[in-house]
């Protein structure tokens, strides 16, 4: 404390000098001697800071920073240290221009064959056949008007400048989503908060504002933004696995490994540290930059030799661990940050779905343009030199190519029309307008697939606390001095001994970030920041008019002797304070079952401690603890244990010794009222045919009090409310370890798991998504907000972390973050997720019908009069319609609450319902009814010139542009018709809510009576009268007319009609998709996983180790193994005793401190990229897929290996 006192006389100096300090960066330590420093590990680096600094404080004198007060936020001092250290922020890539866009747009197979054909159309139309020869060529000659020759290039350009069209719309697509995301990136970083300490005030800025100097608090959960030095530590615990590959947790202490890295996960604990690096100069940045500039050879040298130091501290082992980075190592971890900087590729079931459909109607496409274009070329060939007997002339060449090309034209649109190219776009338009509308409804989505997921959820396990309550928690009642208060007592009618106990015990053992600040609107109600649990403990003593901020001023948090910080293994918080007699204090709070366990006194009415039996502790459970937890309250209770002077020091490490024999002060009631909104949303997901289970770590009969009162039990029902402990003896067998058939006898009634650990909630995931007792798979969304929520985050389908209250860590596990922690919003996601699916159905039934009419009318036309009666601008223009702007129009939908009266899809559910399949044929047939009788009968019914048989490039005739027109205004009034594809009567319901389909359709029409009003040669259309007009208009809304009819007819009768667009089946992905599957996972997965990787390479290592293990392992299982397999690896792994888990982290860090055995269930894994599979280190390791998964207990060789790991 003595040194911090001078530190601050010290600082009072830096605070002067800051002013008259030049710019040229006057600070005592340079950014290269930090980054070097930055570079070493553990013992290196305290060697380092010992030999050239002293210690910790000398380089904050060094740095102008006090390590109480922090900085002094003086905004001329923050300029000047961005100014010499940098800033804390890494460029990101950049992107593509829009040009680039464009030519990606351009590479397009069907589009290339167009501009092709539209070249060598345009370039044969200036060729002029030499006078009096044409009469040779047959009865093709061209018969053209005045100054018609000349207009013979408009199609050609006509087809180029709808090429242009579809192109730039595409790119412009393309290049407006890249904004989105890059504007979504940003927000979400900019959201990103960090706390430090500037002139003497805890304040949190934004990540971006971290400067070298700032003295930063770290707590249990933290991402941590910024390289630094400990300064002060409780219990600290770091995840460095993103950075080292190291998947054990580094415990950091001033003493052994005071170095901080950026990038790297606090596990557990809380501390303070000094910031040394930031933005490009972290170790995180270092990488980054790598990778950015590529080019720089310098900094890859340094970053070598960074790696060589790293191993370093492992001595000769690293030795044989050095190739893992140099060779693969370096591979992985450029993937990995190049996966950071590129959005995710991701191929999901929806895309899957598409994929496979485009595909086959593609290929049908093809098929018809084949046809098309043989039949066109042979009717012609045998028509001249057959029929006609005509010798082909070298001068009638261009004259027959000119033919031909037109042919191959027609082939080419109708392979235009036929390929859904809208497809991708109508999905990525669509998941685009979700994501950007969840975002008003609280939902954040990190992973695009999240959101049409969602709408495929069949169950949803939900914290109780913040999400299902509003986490605003207050003590109510209290039992105290052996008395059991319903309010909160007066101060009077406590002893001042207990008082006393009470102030000092909940004021250092509530964490020091945890304060209760004023109401920022007069009225309002106090703001509690940090945890809620805590706060609520301060607001009990504020209650009791007592303040806790004497107490922590009095004792500040460096004074603290140890703290063992609150995780879900311990589910307490204990702090140490060392008195000035030598004697030890230690405070103790937790749930209360635990604690009164250890309690072997309690302070009587007159505040005196007495024995506490284990038949008063039965008495206390009974008469207080589940009446309040009956009343849904959660129970925690206060304690306390004193050391003497005189005795040896206790052995803190060894913390089952310390924290016991405690004396009970009180117990208390907190709380946490359920959102009001929560039972409505519950009661609509179950309606939706989603079930809700409540996953919490609560005491049993809160949890059910609880879950009775948010709707998720119903009094009467037969319904499971287990707690973890039983819920793990329920699924495990006599070896201990998890049978599936064991879970499936029970999640489908399990609706509450109380006192659950998250090891528990990873389980009831996997086991849940691993079930093949229902006929579908089950999709699971889960709800988490702590660190150890990171693993069911990640194996559940679709995770959501919460906004508030959630970690860094669970948030970058996650996919979706709720930014009000409110259960209401995950119904909202449901809500968009089913909407996604239901607006690509609502454009495939459209772009089918349109999809085909228009081929069938191409190719009935072509094979009847020699040319489609649709020309391939015509045809391109309906192609913009059905394919961008349909996709725009029926993407857009708003979502309803009709779509929570369905059942949820399900994984294999088509796209392409049997409903669906009716209404494509049906209309398919009315179009062409219309469109063949116009064709054949039309210019009798209008009175006009026949179209057919016109001579090549004669002016376009009346009779073809009413069919043209006609074909559009269906097209047009079919659009309101797919707005609905679940057979309901009422097509107009809703549409003036999407303004944009509104804006579409009327648009289009506009544009249709432009280009048959104006559009002449280069559209191939001729003007048409008022009466014209009218009737295409009449037979366009036949279609809506018609729609009713269909719908009356019963899908059900219509057993003939096949679904089409299914999902791929599990056993069907083939292995070239499974490949890129594994290359497409996220980059926090991958960070998850490199811990396993290293794994398996480290297997390598091992090999000396095999023998031992395999001659323990044929003692054990004598005649299971082959006789060769002893010194395999291979088979050691594979054997059936042995098993290596592909499916989760194989060191699962939430069971190194659980005293159960750490367990492993092994089934096939249900997604490639959901999977924590060890495929992308490229060992391919053969797991048995055998029911019976013995695990490694703490006492097998497996786990003696993966502990020395």
């Amino acid at each position: 404390m003595g040194e911090m006192a001078n530190n601050s006389v010290a600082y009072s100096g830096v605070k002067n000098s800051l002013k008259e300090a030049n710019h040229d960066g006057d600070f005592g330590i340079t950014l290269a001697e930090l980054r070097a420093l930055m570079e070493l590990r553990s013992t290196d680096a305290l060697q380092k800071i010992q030999e050239s600094y002293g210690d910790v404080y000398e380089i904050c004198t060094k740095l102008k920073t006090s390590p109480s007060e922090g900085l002094s936020g003086n905004p001329a001092d923050l300029e000047r240290r961005e100014a010499v250290f940098g800033k804390n922020f890494i460029p990101p890539k950049k992107p593509k221009t829009f040009l680039q866009l464009v030519w990606e747009a351009l590479q397009d197979v069907t589009l290339i064959i167009l501009e092709i054909a539209a070249i060598v159309s345009l370039s044969l139309s200036f060729y002029q056949p030499p006078e009096g020869d044409t009469a040779l060529c047959g009865e093709v000659s061209v018969r053209e008007e005045e100054d018609e020759g000349e207009t013979g290039w408009i199609e050609g350009a006509a087809i180029l400048l709808s090429v242009m069209c579809v192109v730039l719309v595409t790119a412009f697509n393309d290049w407006s989503k890249e904004k989105q995301f890059r504007g979504l990136q940003s927000w979400i970083e900019q959201e990103q908060k960090f706390t430090v300490i500037r002139g003497g005030q805890v304040i949190q800025i934004p990540v971006a504002d971290i400067t070298v100097g700032d003295i930063a608090q770290v707590k249990y959960g933290d991402l941590l933004p910024a390289d630094g030095i400990l300064i002060q530590g409780n219990d600290l615990k770091i995840d460095e696995s993103s950075l080292t590959g190291e998947s054990d947790h580094v415990k950091k202490s001033l003493d052994k490994d005071p170095l901080l890295l950026s990038g790297t996960h606090v596990m557990e604990g809380s501390g303070k540290m000094v910031v040394t690096a930031v933005g490009v100069n972290s170790q995180t940045g270092i990488i980054f930059t790598l990778l950015g500039t590529g080019g720089k050879e310098d900094k890859r040298k340094d970053e070598e030799k960074k790696e060589k130091k790293n191993k370093k501290q492992d001595g000769a082992a690293a030795k044989e661990m050095q190739p893992l980075k140099s060779e693969e190592g370096a591979d992985s971890d450029e993937k990995v940050k190049k996966k950071a900087n590129l959005p995710k590729k991701e191929k999901s079931i929806l895309q899957g779905k598409l994929t496979k459909l485009a595909v086959q109607i593609g290929k049908a496409g093809l098929l018809m343009s084949v046809i098309t274009v043989i039949i066109l070329v042979l009717y012609f060939v045998i028509d001249i030199f057959w029929v006609q007997k005509r010798p082909w002339l070298a001068e009638c060449t261009p004259i027959y190519t000119q033919y031909f090309v037109k042919f191959f034209i027609i082939g080419v649109t109708v392979l235009v029309v036929a390929v859904p190219e809208g497809l991708p776009l109508a999905v990525t338009i669509s998941l685009a307008y979700s994501v950007k509308k969840m975002m008003k409804d609280n939902n954040l989505v990190r992973h695009l697939d999240a959101c049409e997921t969602m709408g495929n959820a069949t169950a949803i396990c939900s914290d109780k606390t913040g999400t299902l309550t509003m986490n605003r928690m207050r003590v109510v009642q209290a039992y105290i001095n052996e008395q059991h208060y319903k309010k909160i007592p007066e101060p009077e009618a406590i002893p001042p001994n207990i008082l006393t106990y009470l102030v000092t015990g909940i004021s250092v053992n509530c964490a020091y970030t945890s304060k209760i600040l004023p109401p920022e609107k007069k009225g309002g109600l106090p703001r509690h920041v940090g945890n809620k649990t805590d706060c609520a403990l301060l607001g009990f003593l504020l209650d009791l008019k007592q303040d806790y901020q004497d107490v922590r001023n009095e004792i500040p948090e460096e004074a603290l002797y140890k703290v063992y910080t609150f995780n879900s293994v311990r589910k307490s918080m204990s702090t140490v304070l060392k008195n000035s007699d030598g004697s030890y204090r230690i405070f103790s709070k937790g749930a209360s079952e635990i604690m009164l366990k250890k309690c072997f006194k309690i302070l009587s009415a007159n505040g005196e401690a007495k024995v506490f039996r284990p038949t008063d502790r039965d008495d206390i459970v009974k008469t207080v603890i589940e009446p309040m937890a009956s009343e849904g309250l959660r129970t925690i209770c206060l304690a306390f244990r004193d050391f003497p002077a005189g005795k040896p020091e206790p052995e803190w490490d060894n913390e089952n010794d310390v924290i016991t024999g405690l004396t009970c002060i009180a117990v208390v009631g907190i709380e946490d009222p359920v959102r009001p909104e929560v039972p409505e949303a519950i009661k609509m997901c179950q309606k939706a045919g989603i079930t809700v289970r409540m996953v919490t770590g609560d005491n049993i009969n809160t949890a059910r009090a609880i879950a009775t009162k948010c709707g998720i039990l119903h009094p009467g029902e037969d319904f499971l409310c287990l707690e973890g402990k039983d819920f793990n003896r329920r699924i495990r067998n006599e070896k201990g370890e998890i049978e599936q058939e064991r879970i499936d006898k029970i999640w489908p009634k399990l609706r509450v798991l109380a006192r659950s650990s998250p090891t528990d909630k990873h389980t009831l995931v996997k086991g849940i998504i691993d079930s093949t007792v229902s006929e579908q798979r089950q999709v699971v969304a889960v709800t988490g907000d702590g660190t150890n929520d990171g693993p069911a985050l990640k194996k559940a389908d679709v995770g959501f972390a919460m906004g508030i209250a959630g970690t860094d860590v669970a948030k970058e596990a996650s996919d979706i973050i709720l930014t009000d922690d409110n259960f209401t919003s995950i119904v909202k996601a449901v809500m968009w997720g089913r909407n996604v699916h239901d607006s690509i159905s609502k454009f495939l039934q459209f772009q089918l019908t349109v999809n085909v009419g228009a081929v069938i009318v191409a190719f009935m036309g072509a094979c009847i009069t020699q040319e489609s009666p649709l020309k391939a601008v015509q045809m391109l223009w309906v192609n913009l319609i059905m394919d961008t702007l349909a996709s725009l129009s029926l993407a857009t939908e708003p979502p309803t609450e009709s779509l929570l009266l369905q059942k949820p899809y399900g994984r294999n559910k088509p796209l392409i319902s049997r409903t669906m399949m009716k209404n494509i044929l049906g209309h398919a047939f009315y179009q062409l009814m219309v469109i063949f009788t116009l064709l054949f009968a039309g210019e009798k019914f209008f009175d006009i010139d026949s179209g057919r048989s016109a001579p090549l490039q004669a002016p376009p005739s009346q009779h073809y542009t009413i069919v043209f027109n006609t074909f559009v205004l269906m097209q047009l009034f079919n659009e309101i018709n797919a707005r609905k594809i679940h057979d309901e009567r009422n097509v107009f319901e809703g549409i003036f809510n999407n303004a944009i389909f509104c804006t579409i359709v009327l648009g289009t029409f506009v544009v249709q009576i432009l280009i048959v009003q104006f559009g002449g040669k280069p559209f191939s259309c001729s003007e048409l009268s008022i009466e014209q007009w009218l009737w295409s208009i009449f037979l366009g809304m036949g279609t809506l007319l018609w729609g009713q009819l269909i719908s009356t007819i019963p899908t059900s009768r219509l057993k003939f009609l096949k679904e089409a667009g299914h999902g791929t089946q599990k056993g069907k992905i083939p292995e070239k998709e499974l490949g890129e599957d594994v290359e497409e996972i996220d980059h926090a997965e991958r960070e998850l996983r490199r811990g396993q990787i290293l794994w398996f390479r480290g297997l390598n290592r091992i090999q000396t180790q095999i023998r031992v293990v395999n001659a323990f392992h044929s003692s054990l299982h004598e005649g299971l193994e082959k006789p060769g397999s002893r010194s395999s690896i291979h088979n050691f792994m594979t054997h059936p005793e042995f098993r290596i888990e592909d499916s989760e982290p194989l060191i699962d860090d939430t069971d190194a401190e659980d005293d159960a055995p750490t367990k492993h269930n092994s089934s096939p894994p249900s997604s490639p990229n959901r999977n924590n599979n060890a495929v992308d280190s490229g060992i391919y390791l053969t797991v048995e897929m055998n029911k019976s998964a013995t695990s490694s207990c703490p006492g097998s060789p497996l786990h003696n290996l993966e502990t020395s790991l």
